[in-house]
């Protein structure tokens, strides 16, 4: 813009601005045909009331088809409030007019990149934030008192945590901006800079997030929603994903979400501060909010869409015409999310495992290779199903912690084998829930340990329940994943444990003592039981917890496995050379057992073949060695 457009630009009236703010994104992140579905979805549902036409919080819900049981419409209405009147927070809550509701559409579908193109996610995610927190002068003291009387408190239950806070925004602190604060409004500024409007921006435009909160009720039935919406696509209805949303699956996703909720560290605080989500998403949650873009990219689809019809602006539409309602996708047969679910993952755990494992290496291409309930607990079977994957797997062990004092011999000798300090659980005695899900991301086929571990950086350690947390690899050593039936090497599978070296005494000791490595999980080598450790000084191969409530924490959890799944990636082609690989060992195993060399006695070819190295000494040939 020249120096007369600026001047103009900075003349106008804060509706105006807006106006012109929408306009501009519309501009350069849509093309004219989704401008044009756009305006036709808007004034085909549009209410109009003293000549203005806006969407109600009924009209919203409606269209993107929220279900009543989650009860999440008033968080999506407040969210879409806010950010309808972007770049202009005192502004908020803003009336979902055309312009208003076309730049939720922009920043909820990302499209802002055409605009934004500094730190655009990381600038988003502030602007998600803000749309859903509250804002009170006095929060930010409440908060201090209430944190120095936690020690004397009882964790409050989560589903009680913010019913005291209501709805209500009240106006933004004008001064006291703490460090950080103008980071937070580069999203602002770069919007009115792009349209020469910097003078336009004035201070008391600028909202202080460290005087907000998100209620923790509203952010539990958001992340319902999200879990929920995980898997879907930009052109189907979340009426054909989710058909039939019974009472178990709502169960489903409330337990689910209370677990995710749970890292923000809502059990005695009211709700989620700023600092907080703005240090367990980016770490734990990186795809919390994906789910949104093909949610309200809906806006961007007309069903029954006819360009012979179209007559006046694209833009402008005039004559309104009947409701429009996302069209379902079309796909003969959709392969299902899931295929089938197995007793640790289903549709949920799916979802969940989403937020932080791209939704394309999960979604409709996962393939169960073992179970320890239907194949056998044992490593031979673990190795027959699970080592010729080409392609990264998902593990998954559910179990109930152990006692503290053990309760039968199984027990004493799981505890012998450990060094005899014992670090205490991650969960309280008094917590209802000592069941436990951990589980690891394997971004490498499966195969036996020599003297170095497998895998490579971009291997996960994670825990599924009673807490959602994320230990990514480190950079400290690569003892990443290994797989040992020897008695020299930590016998079983497991992360985080580097290999010990091979000493002439340690040959001849029968059972040396385990020692886990800082961050790791170890499955004893009858997949009997499982042991999580987490040292807070790291060290190792796997970061500690970043969650604010678990740094500087040690734990260890002992468990007994009750469920042992092993998941993989990379659908019906790799699944396909896993099965050729399968019957090409079949072949060479029978090809072996119907060798004969000649001598007229089995035992002498058997040892022949033995000393030759076809096959090993003990096996009986079913398999290469």
């Amino acid at each position: 813009m020249g120096q007369g457009a600026s001047h103009d630009t900075q003349n106008l009236t804060l509706e105006q601005l807006s106006q012109t703010i929408a306009q501009r994104f519309a501009q350069k992140s849509f093309s004219p045909l989704e401008i044009y579905c756009f305006s036709s979805v808007f004034h085909s549902l549009a209410d109009t009331e003293s000549g203005i036409q806006y969407w109600s919080e009924a009209t919203l819900c409606r269209f993107l088809e929220l279900p009543d049981a989650l009860g999440v419409g008033s968080a999506v209405f407040q969210m879409a409030s806010y950010l309808g009147a972007f770049p202009l927070p005192s502004q908020a809550p803003a009336i979902l007019t055309h312009e208003a509701l076309l730049k939720v559409v922009t920043i909820l579908t990302e499209r802002y990149g055409a605009v934004i193109k500094k730190r655009g996610k990381e600038i988003w995610l502030g602007e998600i934030y803000r749309s859903l927190a509250i804002y009170d002068k006095g929060i930010r003291s409440s908060l201090e008192d209430q944190e120095k009387e936690n020690a004397d408190l009882k964790p409050r239950r989560l589903e009680e945590g913010s019913s005291n806070l209501g709805f209500a925004i009240d106006a933004p602190d004008d001064g006291n901006e703490e460090e950080g604060d103008e980071e937070d409004d580069e999203l602002v500024l770069a919007a009115l800079d792009s349209m020469d409007a910097i003078d336009a921006f004035k201070h008391g435009e600028q909202s202080n997030v460290h005087h907000s909160i998100i209620p923790t009720d509203n952010f539990l039935k958001l992340v319902e929603l999200l879990l929920l919406i995980a898997p879907i696509d930009a052109q189907q209805s979340l009426s054909s994903l989710a058909p039939d949303l019974s009472d178990e699956r709502v169960k489903e996703l409330r337990q689910a979400a209370n677990v995710i909720v749970s890292s923000f560290g809502v059990e005695n605080h009211p709700g989620v501060t700023y600092r907080t989500f703005n240090t367990v998403v980016p770490a734990c949650l990186p795809f919390l909010f994906n789910g949104l873009n093909p949610l309200f990219e809906h806006f961007l689809f007309v069903k029954d869409f006819d360009l012979a019809k179209r007559k006046s602006d694209p833009a402008s539409p005039t004559k309104k015409t009947k409701p429009v309602i996302p069209p379902p996708k079309l796909v003969a047969d959709p392969e299902p999310v899931l295929r089938e679910p197995g007793e640790i993952l289903n549709l949920t755990l799916l979802s969940q495992l989403s937020f932080f494992i791209k939704g394309s290496s999960l979604f409709r291409c996962l393939r169960p290779l073992y179970s320890g309930n239907t194949h056998g607990f044992s490593m031979g079977s673990f190795e027959k199903q699970v080592f010729n994957w080409r392609a990264p797997t998902i593990l998954l062990v559910k179990g109930r912690l152990l006692p503290s004092t053990p309760s039968c011999t199984r027990e004493r000798t799981l505890q012998n084998m450990l060094p005899p300090k014992r670090l205490p659980d991650s969960v309280t005695p008094s917590s209802p829930n000592h069941t436990v899900i951990y589980g690891a991301y394997i971004p490498t086929q499966w195969k036996r340990t020599g003297k170095t571990c497998f895998g490579d950086a971009s291997t996960q350690l994670f825990q599924l329940s009673p807490t959602h947390d994320i230990f990514p690899a480190s950079s400290y050593s690569a003892d990443y994943t290994y797989f040992s039936k020897s008695p020299t090497n930590p016998p079983g599978l497991g992360l985080g444990t580097p290999i010990p070296p091979q000493t002439a005494s340690s040959s001849h000791t029968s059972h040396p003592l385990f020692r886990p490595g800082p961050v790791s999980l170890h499955l004893d080598d009858a997949l009997e039981f499982a042991i999580f450790t987490h040292l807070s000084d790291g060290g190792g191969s796997f970061c500690a917890s970043r969650l604010p409530g678990r740094k500087g924490r040690d734990w260890q959890d002992r468990f007994e496995i009750e469920s042992l799944e092993v998941w993989g990636c990379g659908g019906d082609e790799v699944a396909e050379a896993q099965r050729r690989e399968w019957a090409w060992q079949e072949r060479e195993a029978e090809a072996r057992r119907s060798i004969n060399m000649g001598t007229g006695d089995q035992e002498m070819d058997r040892e022949l073949l033995r000393m030759a190295g076809i096959i090993s000494g003990d096996r009986s040939g079913g398999s290469i060695g």
